[in-house]
């Protein structure tokens, strides 16, 4: 029972969320006029060239991690974690944030490594995203004050509560004694079995993290962060190229519309559903695409955010096919002894 609890919990509400935002966003929008924009104000040429790029992110993430495994010598071949990083966005459109759990345990069964370190370098991996994703929240809050301005003035609930948490002193000592009691419980000496898993768990999970100060090719993991997140802001660029209404968009127009969608993922439902189209829309209306308002939504950036949030879904699918075909292959050549996955070195193909 408690299982079962714990899976509604983890999926079903993520599931609840994305629907519910959906049903909040397109149950007053003329159905319509939606499908006579995508019928008459796209260029779908433009969405190649989106995909193109799609991919070319997934294959400098899987760069960079890699990067990090080599760090804490794991070494698989660059198959196969590019096939972990189609396979983690798949996952996720299912299970929200289980994708990154299960590409850790892909990547440590098949190279017989450390669960918890390989795990280590991928909260690494999301932390460099969280901090990218701050960085350009502030730069484009610098270049474009108006329109953060306005979202902060249309929900001021948003801000009253942002105020209200950093300013509550309870939060900060809290946090210093979360902080203090788990570092107490990693150095304190005692032979309780589960206290010494915990701290060898806690232990690799750092060395897995902190792999990145000492790991290669720093120089590389920056330009391939910048690379990733540039290939994120040229897909929407492209996006907005195809579409009539959005094709002549500056390119701050476009970043901040990047930077809210961008923090409209981090709420945890499937693949961003709903989220990401709050977000989009919103951004859209800050810059004269339809207006933001509850009661009605304008049918071109509903349509907008619907077609490309969706085309980026079906991209996702399909390059979550291929790798699971792809792993299934590896795997029986693994078997069959026609890959050698060596632990300590690159593995060989025979």
């Amino acid at each position: 029972m408690k299982k079962a609890i714990s899976y509604l919990v983890k999926y079903g509400i993520p599931l609840v969320i994305g629907v519910g935002l959906m049903y909040f966003l397109y149950k007053n929008v003329d159905i319509t006029s939606m499908m006579d924009t995508l019928k008459n104000d796209v260029n779908y040429w433009w969405f190649a060239a989106v995909a193109a790029v799609s991919i070319m992110s997934h294959v400098f993430r899987a760069m960079r991690w890699q990067l990090q495994l080599r760090a804490i010598n794991v070494k698989p071949s660059f198959s196969a974690v590019l096939n972990s990083i189609f396979g983690t966005y798949a996952v996720n459109l299912v299970f929200p944030r289980l994708g990154e759990v299960w590409r850790c345990g892909y990547i440590a069964n098949r190279q017989k490594a450390s669960v918890t370190q390989v795990m280590g370098s991928m909260v690494a991996d999301r932390l460099t995203d969280t901090v990218t994703v701050l960085a350009l929240t502030f730069v484009t809050f610098l270049l474009a004050q108006g329109a953060f301005s306005q979202f902060m003035d249309t929900y001021p609930q948003m801000k009253q509560s942002i105020m209200a948490v950093a300013s509550d002193a309870r939060v900060w000592l809290g946090a210093v004694v979360v902080i203090a009691a788990v570092g107490w419980l990693m150095i304190m000496k005692t032979e309780n079995k589960i206290i010494k898993k915990i701290q060898l768990m806690a232990r690799n999970l750092w060395e897995g993290f902190a792999g990145i100060s000492h790991m290669e090719g720093k120089w590389w993991f920056l330009l391939l962060t910048v690379l990733i997140w540039g290939c994120y802001f040229l897909q929407l660029y492209l996006a907005c190229k195809a579409f009539s209404f959005t094709g002549d968009l500056s390119v701050l127009a476009v970043l901040v519309v990047f930077v809210l969608s961008s923090i409209g993922m981090g709420i945890p439902t499937n693949g961003g559903l709903g989220a990401w189209h709050v977000a989009t829309i919103f951004g859209l209306s800050l810059y004269g695409v339809g207006v933001f308002s509850p009661s009605h939504f304008d049918p071109r950036a509903s349509a907008f955010a619907m077609f490309v949030w969706g085309f980026q879904q079906v991209l996702i699918i399909v390059l979550g096919i291929y790798a699971f075909i792809t792993m299934s292959i590896d795997r029986r050549r693994i078997e069959s002894g026609k890959t050698v996955v060596d632990t300590t070195n690159d593995e060989i193909k025979l």
